[in-house]
């Protein structure tokens, strides 16, 4: 598979990520991501976010635009991650209408589309995925995320009293 310096260096990237639509707070997650069992199955390949026609979508870490066009009659945008590995990862937004081309170096945060009206949702909504070649990953590995808090067995209440 994957050395664990391309994983450690994706989770790096994280670390100074923005989410592509809303925030803060984060935008609500209208279906989540679903793999595949196989290749050729049945299952949701990224996560849809809660977005109207015309929101701005962000790059959520620094890349490079290899797409911006439309695929089935849909806006397609994919941003090529640098540095996370052979291949690299890939994140791609739709339906959108792109506001750079392809080509185009941005940093986190730039914006590189606009949510587009389509059918991919009962509402309207932004399709987000992440490959890795013809592998599938869940997008919402490339979100902040708040640090991670233990607590002691029983709760609160055990360590802290009543």
């Amino acid at each position: 598979m994957y050395s664990t310096t391309t994983w450690l260096t994706a989770l790096l990237l994280a670390l100074g990520s923005f989410w592509p639509v809303g925030g803060p707070p984060p935008p609500e997650i209208v279906r989540g991501w679903q793999p595949p069992p196989g290749p050729y199955a049945a299952g949701h390949r990224g996560v849809d976010l809660a977005a109207p026609p015309g929101t701005p979508v962000l790059a959520p870490v620094a890349g490079t635009v290899t797409f911006a066009g439309p695929v089935g009659g849909r806006g397609v945008l994919t941003l090529t991650l640098p540095g996370t590995g052979t291949p690299p990862l890939r994140t791609t937004f739709s339906p959108v209408t792109p506001l750079v081309p392809a080509g185009t170096t941005v940093p986190a945060g730039t914006p590189v589309a606009r949510v587009a009206p389509g059918t991919h949702c009962p509402e309207t909504c932004l399709h987000w995925g992440l490959r890795r070649g013809d592998h599938y990953l869940n997008p919402l590995l490339l979100t902040r995320r708040g640090p991670s808090r233990l607590l002691p067995l029983g709760g609160r209440g055990a360590a802290y009293g009543p």
